[in-house]
């Protein structure tokens, strides 16, 4: 809710001309009414219409200034005729207007000229840039005519004034990492793989990776859902890093490499949100040192997700991409406190980006670590995939405490329980499936649909076509075991959904009578995990989450302790790769400004970002006009079920060339531009 002096935003009239400020009325939507922490905005202008927060805003120049900010962007596409030349018509006539110069029929021209575009744009940008000027010459059309019969400049046409411009998209704003989708989908279609590439690059170093393993929140927010089917925006995504990779060519970078600084920081974690840092740092001429823990770069991507999902040469091609900037890095290193202490010397800052690698537990009774048996979803997956990638053993103690024949994980006739519901509880049955397990569960305390939410779609039916029995509102009760202390059984008990009488999330209430055993060999708990964080010093007294994660604004990324930075699953808890990609591409931004000038600062970009995120760029309710609906979605194609479930050979193979280009053609580059007056 922002108080607001007029409003046309989303179809909602707020008009508080001639009111006192005391007696406005509020807008609906959650709009920008203050810029940053230092300034108040006094005006919002986009896509869906006009906002003013100061009664002497001057609505002819700030029509003005968006269609000069429109006109700079449709001079570099030039896609279409009445998107180019009408955004310079606009913005031609509405300077003349401002000057003093115009003349009455230059507003028939203007209404003439963006009903025009609002018809015959090709993009989206160029469809909706009239829109709030249309508004302001509708409502303030008095304005206009006063400076048209005065000949006089517009109140304020001569001041200083700030006006702030983003681009963005629906599925942009979508994605946590803000990559440019349209921009790589038209890369696409446009058989110009390297400018896909670039798009994506821009804001995303691991373009094969969240090619294959994202949870793809922009296809929630594609305007072409409203339509028929959202874009396979994922699948797409992957096509340029392919191109760059099976052709055998040398990185492509889309920013150059800055001088050296001097400055020298360091990272701790080399997983996704670790990779990110050093790669947008390393690009500002940073030093950046990049420590791991484990034998092997790539964090939990490398040893929790799985070959058939993301195959090591496609990861390791993302994370050689990041070496090639200049990064160094150190595996085997386990960080200490007394490591830390050294580091806030040695170093203009550091990132933490350690994750969370400490299964939590079910919370059940008899659960004990030392039973044989029990087995944490990250030491399971670990071994499952440092055998499977490099061909390391798994230790005898490991071998021994879970009763496993071989030197790797093999659960041949073995009966396997995970609880969860997550990507980490996908892979832990569906890695079982491929290790020879006779049955594999998966209990889950909610439904199919919350299953779905939580992966994929796609996940969880491959789930099920391998053999994965899923055991819906249902809980492990207890464990049982033998003389031995060898689990054996499992108690579950079964849940119903009771409605919130207050309309809030359904309840989870016990079915009486309708607990049921489980005769099981392995209990995986894949709940969640938690940061080890013991490399924090105690006398440092970093301020903490009630989840035990590192705490930070969520913005800039800096932890009450200055100079120390936390980005990924550590600062938030566990989240997906692309969400751990966009916090480290944001971190390593302020990062970089810090190590030179000792200030957290945000740029315009990143709070037009934020601001944006907040008011949410999609609309479900849109109701899409100028375009045929019907067009199928491409599916790409995926390994027979018969064919994949007893290896490791990647499920989803991707596009065609055909298949891409058919796709890519649904997209309706969905741009669009909004501006602050500060």
């Amino acid at each position: 809710m922002s108080k607001v002096y007029f409003s046309t935003w989303n179809g909602e009239l707020v008009n508080n001309v001639g009111k006192p400020q005391e007696e406005w009325e509020e807008s609906a939507y959650n709009l920008p009414a203050q810029y940053d922490d230092h300034r108040s905005s006094r005006a919002f202008i986009g896509w869906d219409g006009v906002t003013l927060f100061d009664e002497d805003v001057d609505v002819i120049r700030l029509a003005m200034e968006y269609a000069a900010q429109y006109q700079e962007y449709s001079e570099a596409c030039g896609r279409c005729a009445p998107g180019r030349w009408g955004g310079r018509i606009l913005y031609d006539q509405l300077d003349k207007i401002a000057r003093g110069e115009g003349e009455v029929a230059d507003l028939d021209h203007l209404k003439e000229i963006g009903k025009s575009m609002q018809i015959t744009s090709k993009c989206e940008i160029g469809k909706t840039v009239p829109n709030p000027i249309l508004d302001l010459m509708t409502h303030f059309e008095d304005t206009f005519l006063e400076c048209i019969n005065e000949k006089k400049p517009s109140k304020h046409y001569n001041a200083d004034a700030s006006y702030i411009a983003k681009i963005t998209a629906p599925c942009t704003d979508a994605c946590p990492a803000h990559v440019d989708i349209p921009g790589y989908i038209e890369g696409v279609r446009d058989l110009r793989f390297d400018d896909s590439l670039e798009a994506t690059r821009q804001t995303m170093p691991l373009a094969h990776t969240c090619g294959r393993v994202c949870p793809h929140p922009c296809e929630d927010a594609c305007r072409r859902t409203n339509l028929d089917e959202p874009i396979s925006i994922m699948a797409l995504k992957r096509l340029g890093a392919d191109y760059e990779t099976d052709h055998g060519y040398d990185f492509f970078h889309p920013m150059e490499k800055k001088a050296p600084t001097g400055k020298k920081i360091a990272v701790i974690g080399a997983g996704p949100a670790g990779l990110t840092t050093a790669y947008y740092t390393a690009a500002e001429g940073i030093e950046v040192d990049c420590y791991e823990e484990l034998p092997v770069l790539g964090g939990e991507v490398t040893v929790g997700v799985p070959e058939y999902r993301m195959p090591w040469d496609k990861y390791q091609e993302d994370i050689e991409c990041v070496r090639d900037m200049g990064v160094n890095f150190i595996t085997n290193r386990k960080i200490t406190a007394d490591d830390m202490r050294q580091f806030e010397k040695d170093y203009d800052a550091v990132m933490v980006a350690t994750g969370t690698r400490i299964s939590k537990k079910v919370r059940c009774d008899n659960e004990r670590e030392e039973i044989k048996g029990y087995w944490g979803a990250i030491d399971f997956l670990d071994w499952v995939n440092l055998y499977e990638k490099f061909d390391i053993k798994t230790p005898k103690e490991v071998q021994e405490k879970q009763m496993l024949p071989t030197d790797h994980v093999d659960l041949t006739g073995k009966t396997v329980v995970c609880v969860g519901g997550g990507f980490t509880s996908m892979d832990v049955v569906r890695c079982s499936i491929r290790a020879g397990a006779k049955k594999v569960y998966m209990v889950y305390r909610r439904d199919e649909k919350t299953i779905i939410r939580n992966t994929t779609y796609e996940e969880y039916h491959e789930a099920v076509e391998e053999g994965v029995e899923f055991l819906f509102h249902s809980a492990v009760n207890k464990i049982t075991t033998d003389e031995n202390d060898v689990l054996t059984e499992l108690l579950v008990d079964k849940f119903e959904l009771v409605p919130d009488p207050d309309g809030g999330r359904p309840n989870l209430e016990k079915i009486e009578g309708a607990s049921y055993t489980i005769e099981a060999d392995y209990l995986i708990p894949a709940v969640s995990q938690s940061a080890d964080l013991d490399l924090l010093p105690e006398e440092w007294d970093i301020e903490m989450t009630s989840w035990a994660t590192i705490k930070t604004n969520g913005k800039d990324y800096m932890t009450s302790r200055k100079g120390i930075f936390a980005s990924g699953d550590c600062e938030y808890g566990p989240m997906t790769i692309v969400n751990a990609v966009g916090q480290a591409k944001r971190a390593a931004s302020v990062m970089s400004r810090y190590v030179e000038d000792g200030e957290i600062t945000l740029t315009d970009e990143e709070i037009m970002e934020d601001h944006l995120m907040k008011l949410k760029v999609y609309d479900k309710n849109e109701k899409i006009t100028g375009w045929l609906p019907g067009l199928p979605r491409e599916q790409a194609e995926v390994l027979d079920v018969d064919v994949r479930k007893d290896n490791n050979k990647e499920v989803n193979l991707g596009f065609t060339q055909d298949q891409a280009l058919t796709e890519a053609e649904r997209c309706m580059r969905c741009y669009y531009i909004a501006m602050v007056q500060a």
